[in-house]
């Protein structure tokens, strides 16, 4: 059985994954999904460790994957995400989007995690102008540096779907994208609405069949076709 280190499970797109992971027993995956709440799922395959990731060091983190127990990681899964509003300033995004990506990562592959997979945005470029996109690009740049020997790229346009916590911009934004998105072609295709659940799928088709090694990138299409195979 493989050992799946997901974060980011409470998220629109981690909680549509971790029900796909443990719903499909074929998997034969165990998941490992530190939070900072308990999640309320009981799963004979779940682990849910709670740990503020945000405020503790390596060292626990490492600890909290111990007593899951743990020992062993074979894929890292990160859906984690935040937005400079909900983070509360710039630096505190990119703490979350950058930094706690790669604290988690490194953790993974020093249990012997050989795959990984995130979500990301279309336009993500370390060297873009937009702070989002740019602190997006550089966690993409740095995942790929850990030493992973396969290293998923998911890049959604607009996510379509619900979330725990209310966010009315984010809901217009969705209603926008729904009218905007038939009409993208293309190259400009990447920037289509997606909804959470189908990243979610392409991800958990990703994770039964990863492939070749190498950084791969996933675009609108891309995912759309992982998902309607998964």
């Amino acid at each position: 059985m493989r050992t799946v280190l997901l974060t980011g499970a409470t998220g629109m797109i981690g909680i549509e994954l971790l029900g796909r992971l443990l719903r499909d027993d074929a998997l034969d995956l165990r998941v490992i999904a530190p939070t900072r709440r308990a999640i309320g799922v009981g799963h004979a395959r779940l682990a849910n460790p709670l740990v503020d990731a945000m405020t503790c060091s390596d060292q626990k983190l490492r600890g909290a994957l111990r007593e899951a127990p743990a020992e062993h990681v074979d894929v890292y899964a990160c859906c984690l995400g935040s937005t400079i509003r909900k983070a509360g300033s710039p630096g505190m995004f990119h703490a979350i989007d950058h930094d706690l990506v790669l604290r988690w990562a490194r953790v993974a592959h020093e249990l012997g995690a050989r795959h990984a997979l995130l979500v990301s945005s279309v336009g993500a470029d370390p060297a873009a102008r937009v702070f989002y996109l740019r602190v997006k690009g550089q966690t993409e740049r740095d995942l790929g540096g850990i030493g992973f020997e396969r290293v998923d790229l998911l890049r959604p346009g607009q996510l379509l779907g619900e979330r725990e916590e209310s966010r009315p911009l984010e809901r217009l934004a969705q209603l926008a994208a729904r009218a905007y998105s038939p009409w993208l072609g293309g190259e400009l295709s990447r920037y289509r609405a997606i909804a959470a659940a189908e990243v979610a799928t392409a991800m958990t088709r990703l994770i039964a069949h990863p492939g070749p090694p190498g950084v791969h990138v996933h675009h609108h299409d891309e995912l759309r076709r992982l998902a309607a195979v998964g």
